[in-house]
């Protein structure tokens, strides 16, 4: 593993309790930061952050993303507790239910979009004013490769991570001249409880696109995640990463 050096940085991951999220937050704590895992469910945070203690300094908190109050109130705890928040990687997130578009409940609709995107349209706008204050912030958006091609019978994942990375791409500019860099990831299937709900064929399907032919490891996510929170990635914003094994060429 290349060392990176994330010392003195606080950092928030979001689905923290998932094999993405909790592999992020490790990534950052090998690196030196101090992490607070956010998640709704208690007891899946809670079991990750016991088996990340030996990495760093970890806390979790339980925090429903799409709350801004909630988000308030788990963000000055941050702040109180470690004194600063230098890095956001919004992870979060549903896949929903895997139908036809002209099956999709509504309410099923918008529960994906609000898990997705307006979730991390809570966290990053609550963390841009701290962030610019500290002079420093790294604020990652774990996308999908979904979110570029649109995948079949996930309108709404899809809808929602494109919405991300056009998120992405709006902030950056936005927050271009200030210290705070604004990035997003795509991943491919990666090893996770999503990919385990995934059907079958429709998971062969999704593999058989990528050059590597094989599933992403978390691991190879946070890699990525990491680094974009460091000082060295420094001229990168709004931009988008592909990490979906030679499926995409932009």
């Amino acid at each position: 593993m290349n060392i990176l050096d994330l010392k003195t940085r606080s950092a928030v991951v979001t689905g923290a309790a998932g094999a993405i999220g909790k592999a992020i937050a490790k990534r950052l704590l090998d690196s030196g930061a101090a992490v607070c895992l956010w998640d709704i469910n208690e007891e899946a945070v809670k079991q990750s952050c016991a088996e990340l203690t030996e990495s760093g300094p970890v806390e979790w908190a339980v925090v429903d993303i799409c709350d801004p109050l909630a988000v308030s109130v788990g963000l000055a705890r941050v702040i109180e507790n470690v004194g600063r928040i230098d890095i956001l990687v919004n992870n979060a997130g549903v896949s929903g239910a895997q139908v036809p578009l002209e099956e999709y409940d509504l309410s099923e609709w918008r529960r994906v979009i609000e898990s997705n995107l307006t979730g991390a349209f809570v966290c990053s706008q609550a963390v841009i004013g701290a962030m610019r204050a500290g002079g420093y912030g790294r604020i990652v958006n774990v996308a999908s490769v979904a979110g570029k091609e649109g995948s079949p019978r996930l309108s709404a994942y899809s809808a929602a991570k494109a919405g991300m990375i056009a998120m992405t791409k709006s902030l950056g500019k936005e927050l271009a001249m200030s210290p705070v860099l604004v990035n997003c990831v795509t991943p491919g299937p990666t090893r996770s409880r999503m990919t385990a709900e995934t059907p079958k064929e429709q998971l062969a399907l999704m593999l058989s696109k990528a050059p590597m032919q094989r599933m992403m490891e978390p691991h190879e996510v946070a890699a990525m995640v990491a680094w974009l929170c460091t000082e060295e990635c420094s001229y990168t914003t709004g931009a988008v990463h592909d990490l979906s094994g030679g499926r995409s060429s932009y």
